[in-house]
């Protein structure tokens, strides 16, 4: 009997559901940009990826919920077949919520049954585990999607009044850590489970440094602001420039100037923004630009992960100045695994650490998060190096 996955999996399968639990049936479908997925799609995708990795090849007894779900859940496995375009989940009204969440019924009932079997099949057993990691990055990804939906109603709705979702630590920047210059080791080493993206533990030279123990804060990024950092080309990328003067941005997302008060949305409504808290909502050109107006810059990966045993780290994911690469031996799995990361090792840039909203346990300091320059959306902050 697998115990140990049979637990794991049903505690979070369970808090899964337990995020989508304050969500009205009109919060479930929305999708106000590509980025965002409607929580209703991500309650069927990380359902379908069991159904269509573990119990339609694994057991011989399963029989599909409903053969359109391969085309409605799938997120972006080619070589499972044809799907929904991105843009349009906001546009799936059917299936509804109540038969979503009959098809995670169904599919946990099997499952359940099937991790009550001897499973030997190391393979078998690795994918389960990559299905479990899967849908907790899926949780993040929900608190992430929910607080943009809401955050963009004229409403601006608390998500949860009695919710206990974490609250940001007041943090401060000013003390660094000197690294010597040497050569290190990065990457996964170990037992336990990693991305196929943290393989390929490989040296490191690193030139001595400094490292900021604390995020920025949002009193220091509101001095950025209040400098014209918004409006000097000089601390920003081309393209980041670009980003600034067509999209009009002047703050971090979620960010409203009332009556001349800086107000940021939060899960627990609007709110006054707590200046001693760590920035969050920022940009990879937003990060950038306010290194280059501190003089300060980015740490690199290598930089951040070598001085990670000595930091604080947890409150948002980290931006880095490296662009997502594979390490030296990366090679892609077979088959539709094998679309996991890989495929994906172009123009983003890679992030380190966790954030309030990562499940408990889920990172690590090895953990490469990765994800395209102009985003905000995800609960995202600043370290600085110099």
């Amino acid at each position: 009997m697998n115990a140990d996955l049979l637990e794991q999996y049903t505690r979070i399968r369970k808090q899964t559901e337990y995020i989508c639990t304050p969500l009205g049936n009109e919060d479930y479908v929305v999708q106000p940009i590509v980025d965002v997925s409607p929580p209703k799609w991500h309650l069927g995708h990380t359902t379908w990826f069991f159904e269509t990795f573990i119990l339609k090849p694994y057991d011989k007894e399963y029989r599909e919920f409903d053969s359109q779900y391969n085309f409605v859940f799938n997120s972006y496995y080619e070589t499972v077949g044809a799907r929904v375009i991105r843009t349009d989940r906001g546009n799936l009204s059917r299936p509804s919520v109540a038969e979503v969440y009959q098809y995670r019924k169904y599919v946990d009932q099997h499952m359940v049954k099937f991790l009550d079997s001897h499973i030997t099949d190391q393979s078998l057993r690795d994918t389960i585990v990559l299905g479990l990691n899967h849908e907790q990055q899926h949780q993040e990804l929900l608190y992430t999607d929910i607080k943009y939906i809401l955050g963009h109603n004229p409403l601006f709705p608390i998500y949860n009044p009695d919710d206990d979702f974490p609250k940001s630590a007041g943090t401060s920047s000013s003390a660094t850590l000197r690294i010597p210059a040497g050569i290190y080791e990065i990457g996964y080493a170990g037992d336990g489970f990693c991305f196929d993206n943290e393989c390929g533990r490989h040296k490191v030279y690193l030139d001595d440094y400094a490292i900021y123990t604390s995020l920025v804060t949002n009193a220091e990024y509101l001095a950025f602001i209040n400098d014209g950092g918004y409006s000097d080309f000089r601390h920003w990328h081309a393209e980041g420039w670009d980003w600034v003067k067509t999209k009009k941005v002047i703050a971090p997302l979620y960010w409203h100037n009332i009556d001349g008060a800086w107000m940021h949305y939060t899960l627990q409504g609007l709110k006054q923004i707590d200046l001693h808290s760590a920035v969050c909502h920022v940009s990879f050109y937003e990060a950038s630009a306010f290194a280059a107006w501190s003089g300060k810059r980015l740490p690199t990966e290598a930089e951040w992960e070598v001085a990670s045993s000595a930091l604080s780290w947890g409150q948002r994911w980290e931006w880095t100045g490296s662009a997502y690469l594979p390490y030296p031996r990366f090679k892609r799995a077979a088959g539709a695994i094998g679309e996991y990361n890989g495929k994906f090792m172009v123009n983003q840039m890679v992030l380190r650490g966790a954030s309030v909203a990562t499940p408990a346990g889920h990172s690590r300091a090895t953990y490469r998060n990765f994800f395209h320059a102009p985003h905000q959306w995800q609960f995202t902050g600043i370290r600085l190096a110099g």
